[in-house]
């Protein structure tokens, strides 16, 4: 058995890759009547962006104020990705606001109390998993939260036609749904080490971690996504109640 991780790598684990993506193609396409070239390309593209990632991190190792460039590239990714999910046609570079809101306080605070080292490898892993929790949950309310509106677009009317303003209307329309984007952090959580073996963990325990300190950081790594994507959802809800993410209609004169 190989020590160094749990699955063995070799040509048989480039066809499994093979393999598993194209039952992934046919379930998308067959039981949920989506176009197959999605999760192909998704998979094609997963390979490459892999690929180069891991050469600019050994890069990047090596000089350590870089990392944070590459972060910033990161952020810049998830705007693009989590704006056009929830305003594809609108303002979708707003989802900037969101994902600064949630991430950069909590980085702030890890750097403040020393647990978060100035270590390239440690910022990109930390910072990076806090970008992607943003962005996921940016996108899983964003999407709610407007298609809650457009389907109860008249209870929102009759809340201003009682004297209350948009804002609030699209509030009290917007909160019951805004949290479930929350709702996979907190699963995660509550089950770690139920359920599953979170990847960071894992990953340092095969390294030769204490258990004990891979546990702790893992359980660092968990709550601050709490906050990352709790912090994001409520953003979000609140850019959604004052339209923002809608392009301003010109006005006939």
């Amino acid at each position: 058995m190989n020590a160094s991780t749990l699955l063995v790598l070799g040509p048989n684990a480039w066809f499994l890759l093979a393999v598993m993506l194209l039952l992934a193609a046919v379930v998308w396409r067959w039981a949920l009547g989506r176009s197959p070239f999605q999760l192909v390309t998704a998979g094609a593209r997963a390979l490459a962006q892999l690929s180069a990632v891991a050469l600019i991190i050994a890069w990047l190792s090596q000089h350590t104020a870089l990392s944070f460039s590459f972060v910033a590239f990161m952020f810049v990714m998830a705007v693009w990705t989590s704006g056009h999910r929830v305003a594809p046609s609108g303002r979708w570079w707003k989802a900037a606001i969101p994902l600064a809101a949630a991430v950069a306080p909590m980085a702030a605070l890890m750097f403040a109390f020393g647990v978060l080292p100035f270590n390239a490898l440690a910022i990109i892993a930390v910072l990076g998993q806090q970008i992607g929790g943003a962005m996921s949950a940016v996108t899983l309310s964003g999407r709610r939260i407007r298609d809650e509106l457009h389907l109860r677009h008249g209870e929102t009317e009759a809340a201003v036609a009682l004297g209350f303003r948009w804002p609030t209307a699209r509030f009290m329309v917007g909160l019951p749904v805004a949290g479930e984007a929350v709702l996979p952090a907190v699963d995660q959580t509550r089950t770690a080490g139920l359920v599953t073996l979170p990847g960071a963990f894992v990953g340092m325990i095969l390294g030769g971690a204490a258990p004990l300190d891979a546990g702790m950081i893992q359980l660092l790594v968990l709550i601050s996504l709490l906050f990352v994507n709790s912090t994001a959802a409520a953003m979000t809800l609140w850019l959604s109640t004052l339209a923002a993410w809608d392009r301003p209609r010109s006005v006939a004169v």
